[in-house]
C-alpha cells in the first residue's frame, strides 16, 4: 500500500490517471470517416480520434483530431467530437492531410 501512494505522489501512476478509451462506432459524413475515441483522463473525457478518407489505392489518409475540450460523460464526449470533426471536415478538407511545416525537417 505504501508502495502505491509513494508511486502516485511521484508520479508513477501517470499512465492509469490517462487511457485511450475503445473507439466508438465510426461515422461518415462527405467521403470521410470520423472516429471518436476519447482520452480518459480522471474521469473526464478529452475530445480526440481519427478523421479518415479512404482511397482507392488502398492506403487512406488519415489525420488524428485532438482538442482540449474535456466532458464528464463519454457519450457528450463522442457527440462533440463529432460535431468539431465535422466543422473541421467543412473549413479545411484535404489539406489536413497535408505535411504540418512547423514540423518539417530543414534538410
Amino acid at each position: 500500500m505504501l508502495k502505491k501512494i509513494l508511486s502516485a505522489l511521484l508520479g508513477g501512476d501517470r499512465e492509469s490517471a490517462t487511457s485511450k478509451t475503445q473507439a466508438s462506432e465510426p461515422v461518415e459524413y462527405r467521403g470521410y470517416i470520423i472516429t471518436s475515441q476519447p482520452d480518459n483522463q480522471s474521469g473526464q473525457y478529452r475530445v480526440s480520434g481519427l478523421i479518415r478518407r479512404p482511397q482507392a489505392e488502398g492506403d487512406d489518409l488519415e489525420h488524428r483530431f485532438e482538442r482540449s475540450d474535456m466532458l464528464p460523460s463519454r457519450d457528450a464526449c463522442d457527440a462533440m467530437m463529432i460535431t468539431k470533426a465535422q466543422r473541421y471536415i467543412d473549413e479545411v478538407g484535404d489539406e489536413m492531410f497535408k505535411p504540418d511545416p512547423r514540423r518539417a525537417s530543414d534538410t
